[in-house]
């Protein structure tokens, strides 16, 4: 099938074809010419099969469509005549058509960087994103161009919606992207309230990996015989990624096994994945040391940071980028060839959509796991999940001292106190010479006193899955933190 018998605007169509897209991808055969013809949409598909253009092609091909509006100034107008008047200027609240949800800034920023790719042909759509980490100012001038396409983080799109800066009175197509990361970030009061202020006659698209529980219950009261499309579960294979697992015995068993995968000569850039903001940045900077090209992606960063950090991905001049599961949806750059699980994720769910920054295209990608041998009960829940075995590969000269545990026989969770990684009371942390020693267990964390937190154990109670993150500490998945509103 080709993209012109989808029913697609023809000037979409040409920047579709100046862009490189040749043929639609499966999700995009079904939704496309259902989305044209205004129905709702509920769809299963897993991260990369090219869902944004799902929603925003026909979407386009829709506002495109629509009567040209009837003259008259744009807000940011209103206010320039206003002070021409000698009058004081009153901001007028923004109108847009079309509002897309996503989970991240960097999803928002990368559906509106796509949205503008499929728009460059069509006058008077424009399409912004109001996110958390941007200046109030700077949104606030975004906002007075009244635009057609809005995409918005939750939490700060409950602020403007509160101050009056947006109306959706105007509303005809609302998207929710990656919706289960949005309920389990805690956003779901939020999504609530924002869909309760807008009009009951718009056509709702909800993306999601999974259309089971909370999800489904949400969807079906937000849409109006909506039609369902599966094309594929998260929880299917990746054929096109190979998938391992290298069991390791201490902390500094696993930073060797790390420096000595990441100068693969088949790697072209590489993503590691770590369970907290702080061993992101101490990765980085010690994979700098090492003589890697390097940088740290996660929540506490601002915005501009995260940008030029991704651009720098992008570009080529970031080799290695070490993040954490928040941080990193959206990323999308087809040159990673490596996907390095430091630690493994909280749920199995989130297995699925790390690899998932790998193989992107069509291309082949390579997903390493490095994990403790008191873990085994977690790798069988990714197991049980992708319904494939990942197989246990070792390196020689890196082998574990310890024999890895048959998957049937691992441990049922955790470390005990005494445990120690699998390592001695008092190991050194990165093999650094004169690193202090810690009794009791742990590894010192360079520039720092104290020891790492044991893997597998928590740091601020149990994990609240329905809040999105530890209770009595903050983390990535932390609900309405402030590096995502």
């Amino acid at each position: 099938m080709t993209f012109e018998a989808l029913g697609i605007n023809t000037s979409v169509l040409k920047a579709l074809t100046d862009a490189g897209y040749t043929k639609p991808t499966p999700v995009q055969e079904q939704a496309v010419p259902a989305a044209i013809a205004g129905k709702d949409l509920l769809v299963s598909s897993q991260t990369g099969s090219g869902k944004t253009a799902a929603f925003m092609l026909p979407s386009l091909t829709r506002l495109a469509a629509l009567p040209p509006a009837a003259a008259g100034k744009t807000p940011n107008q209103e206010m320039q005549a206003a002070k021409a008047r000698g009058e004081r200027p009153r901001f007028k609240a923004a109108q847009p058509k079309m509002l897309v949800l996503t989970p991240t800034r960097e999803l928002a920023l990368q559906v509106t960087t796509n949205t503008d790719k499929y728009a460059v042909n069509l006058r008077g759509i424009k399409a912004v994103s109001i996110l958390g980490g941007m200046p109030y100012p700077k949104q606030m001038q975004l906002l007075s161009r009244n635009p057609e396409i809005l995409v918005a983080t939750p939490g700060r799109l409950i602020d403007h919606m509160e101050s009056g800066k947006i109306d959706f009175s105007q509303l005809q197509i609302l998207v929710l992207d990656e919706a289960d990361r949005m309920l389990d970030m805690g956003f779901i009061d939020d999504i609530e309230k924002i869909v309760a202020a807008t009009p009951d006659s718009r056509q709702t698209m909800l993306f999601s990996a999974t259309l089971d529980g909370v999800v489904g219950n949400m969807a079906r009261r937000i849409t109006k015989d909506p039609m369902v499309i599966q094309i594929i579960s998260a929880a299917n294979k990746h054929e096109n990624i190979s998938q391992r697992v290298h069991f390791v015995d201490d902390l500094s068993h696993k930073n060797r096994l790390l420096d000595h995968l990441l100068r693969d000569e088949t790697l072209d850039q590489a993503v590691v994945f770590t369970a907290t903001k702080r061993d992101a940045d101490t990765i980085a900077d010690r994979l700098n040391i090492a003589g890697f090209s390097a940088a740290a992606l996660h929540g506490d960063m601002h915005q501009g940071a995260r940008n030029r950090t991704l651009d720098s991905m992008r570009r080529g001049q970031v080799k290695v980028l070490v993040a954490t599961d928040v941080a990193a949806r959206g990323i999308d750059v087809p040159t990673i060839t490596h996907v390095f699980n430091y630690d493994l994720p909280k749920f199995a769910e989130d297995y699925v959509h790390r690899i998932g920054r790998t193989g992107r295209a069509g291309r082949n990608g390579l997903a390493i796991s490095l994990v403790n041998h008191a873990e085994g009960m977690n790798v069988k829940r990714i197991e049980r999940f992708t319904k494939q075995l990942i197989p246990v590969t070792t390196i020689e000269g890196f082998e574990p001292k310890r024999t890895a545990p048959p998957r049937s026989a691992a441990r049922p969770g955790g470390w005990k106190p005494g445990d120690n990684r699998g390592g001695k009371p008092g190991q050194r942390s990165f093999s650094k010479p004169g690193a202090p020693r810690k009794e009791g267990g742990g590894y010192p964390r360079e520039g720092g006193s104290g020891g790492y937190p044991r893997e597998g154990a928590s740091t601020g109670g149990g994990f609240n899955r329905d809040g999105g993150g530890y209770k009595g500490a903050r983390t990535d998945g932390a609900r309405r933190s402030y590096g995502d509103r």
